[in-house]
């Protein structure tokens, strides 16, 4: 007999549209894609599969994420330089 999981993975579509919406659109787009594949694979009783995709789809939401925050650290980083050499 298999070893067969019995709960559904999290499929982290919340996180991942919500990173999609404030972070980084075509990187989300990714995520959304994975986190949707988990819940189908695990009706199909690919549980395996589907536990495989929760792992993507958590690890493109993270990537998502990640890109948001950076770009937001870079563009303060620029607006703070840009008061500076202003103020001079």
């Amino acid at each position: 007999m298999e070893n067969t999981p019995t709960q559904k993975p999290d499929n982290f579509l919340v996180w991942a549209i919500l990173s999609t919406i404030m972070c980084c659109l075509p990187l989300g787009v990714v995520a959304i894609l994975k986190a949707n594949k988990v819940d189908t694979l695990w009706y199909a009783n690919q549980h395996q599969e589907a536990i495989e995709a929760a792992s993507e789809a958590k690890k493109w939401t993270l990537i998502t994420a990640g890109c948001g925050i950076a770009w937001i650290v870079i563009y303060l980083f620029i607006m703070v330089i840009a008061a500076i050499a202003g103020a001079f």
